[in-house]
């Protein structure tokens, strides 16, 4: 069962601004790499599950954060149908992240009041997954959007909430462009926990990372 409601993680999300996407099948690696993004100030990870025992590893990894990391929130990405939603939900996933729009994840979401975040990439699907109750839109992939097209949605409707994913880096310009264009939040993945941090065990440089990247965006806010 989750362990935060819905609209506390939407208004998490909102605050930090940044949710660090990370997978990998060494759960000991796992909970270094969560250490490390929680010590540089991250409260929420995405756990893309796309491995075979996917459900194993994030299993240990929100038991770790329950145990160890007070306030962390976690959440599985990359689900792609109801029955995967239930069984993360089951395992204590707090929100899901879904590549593409899908009623029948909404559906069991909704049930028990977890939030969820479907990939969308037309006004038509965001309007859709907004009318099934979703409260943050995964622009999905953000690179082949860009921020002109955040912009271009938030004109007509500012109470859409987006999060892109894909296109997203810790460069100043980069992030100035997201946020300039109004996200809520964006999802980082191999540009802030790279593959590079992952070889040499610099968890240093990760937690590093992840804090220059929160004060940075907590900069462009204001």
């Amino acid at each position: 069962m989750a362990q935060y409601s819905r609209l506390h993680v939407a208004k998490v999300m909102e605050e930090t601004g940044m949710i660090p996407l990370f997978y990998h099948s060494d759960i000991e690696l796992g909970k270094k790499v969560l250490k490390a993004c929680y010590d540089g100030g991250a409260r929420l990870m995405e756990f893309t599950a796309r491995g075979d025992f996917a459900f194993e590893v994030f299993s240990e990894l929100n038991k770790y954060a329950i145990k160890e990391l007070p306030g962390m929130i976690m959440g599985v990405g990359s689900i792609t149908d109801a029955g995967a939603a239930s069984m993360f939900m089951q395992m204590g996933a707090n929100f899901i992240v879904t590549p593409s729009l899908r009623e029948d994840i909404a559906m069991v979401c909704n049930r028990r009041k977890v939030l969820w975040s479907p990939g969308c990439g037309s006004l038509t699907e965001i309007n859709r997954a907004e009318e099934l109750g979703c409260e943050i839109i995964k622009l999905f992939p953000g690179s082949t959007y860009g921020p002109g097209f955040v912009k271009a949605i938030k004109g007509p409707q500012p109470w859409t909430s987006i999060m892109p994913t894909g296109g997203v880096s810790t460069e100043e310009s980069n992030l100035k462009g997201w946020f300039g264009a109004g996200v809520t939040c964006v999802g980082m993945g191999s540009q802030l926990i790279s593959k590079e941090i992952l070889e040499t065990q610099n968890y240093g440089l990760l937690t590093a990372n992840v804090k220059a990247a929160l004060s940075l965006i907590k900069d462009l806010r204001k």
